[in-house]
């Protein structure tokens, strides 16, 4: 027996909205389904009465440049994101993260906006997009309309698993992240995970560095780490020590001990407990960012 019994396809994100303020309820959004399905069929979702499939809206499985920014539609699988050509170009630390995202059969349809709606503070997608100073796109319906805005990356995440999205109210339809071009600097990403080599597909720990370079200092830079707080967490405080300076190893400890003061890292069952956690950072740390100081040169 199926465990539900509507099930809709929109072609449009209008169609979509529709959707959720008709159809019988309760009701699910479906892109990739990976967790879903399975939560479904093994009882650790409540059923549902209708799905509705966002795979063929266009406005969510696009991937393109629109002005300064490369937007990605959040029903675009990852492992498309991987192999893209714009992605590989503007949002490496984004390829690298969607590289690591469970096996390859599940990246052919796992979708980035299923990543990041799980609002785990340590999804990979989402660390990268968090470094990569991500905006949100949101629908909702005011009346018969259905209209979209733009939000925060940040504001999507209320707590471990708890996202600020409105349950068949709102939906997430993509990602703008800027493109920074310069004669004068060069800009470059990277995203690197530790993570057991064999069972849970899921990281101990991982890091993200996105960071601009004119000549020998660091113009401007941003790091996400995860799980280090509550919410995907940016290490203001270490960019803040790093901002304008040449990355000397003084210079990368001091940021590191910044990293350390502001993270909260949390023991994670059958993962890694907090020490441990704070042990193995400063390895991740020191890689990601001189791996994208290197790129930047």
């Amino acid at each position: 027996m199926k465990p539900w019994q509507t099930y809709l396809r929109p072609k449009t994100l209008a169609e979509a909205m529709g959707a959720f303020a008709s159809a019988p309820r309760p009701l699910a959004p479906i892109a990739g389904g990976t967790d879903l399905l399975l939560d479904l069929e093994q009882g650790r979702h409540p059923p549902v009465h209708t799905l509705i499939d966002l795979t063929s809206v266009r406005e969510m499985t696009a991937l393109e440049l629109r002005g300064d920014s490369l937007y990605i539609g959040a029903a675009v699988p990852v492992n498309r994101i991987a192999r893209d050509p714009l992605t590989i170009r503007h949002a490496q630390a984004l390829t690298e993260a969607c590289n690591l995202i469970a096996g390859p059969q599940v990246r052919n349809v796992a979708t980035l906006g299923g990543n990041v709606a799980h609002a785990l503070p340590a999804a990979d997608g989402t660390i990268a997009l968090l470094a990569l100073n991500s905006v949100a796109e949101i629908a909702g319906r005011v009346g018969e309309r259905t209209e979209t805005r733009r939000v925060p990356f940040t504001s999507l995440f209320l707590g471990p698993g708890k996202s600020a999205l409105k349950h068949g109210e709102e939906l997430l339809v993509g990602f703008y992240i800027p493109i920074k071009t310069s004669e004068v600097y060069q800009v470059s990403s990277c995203f690197k995970r530790i993570m057991r080599p064999q069972g849970v597909a899921l990281p101990i720990l991982n890091c993200a560095v996105w960071l601009a370079r004119e000549n020998d200092r660091i113009r401007e830079v941003r790091i996400a780490v995860g799980p280090a707080a509550a919410v995907p967490f940016r290490a203001t405080q270490a960019e803040e020590t790093l901002r304008g300076k040449s990355l000397t190893a003084e210079i990368l400890q001091s940021a590191l001990e910044a990293l350390l003061h502001q993270a909260q890292f949390r023991t994670s069952p059958r993962r890694a407990s907090a020490d441990y956690r704070r042990h193995i950072v400063s390895g991740s740390f020191r890689e990601t960012l001189e791996t994208a100081w290197e790129r930047a040169n």
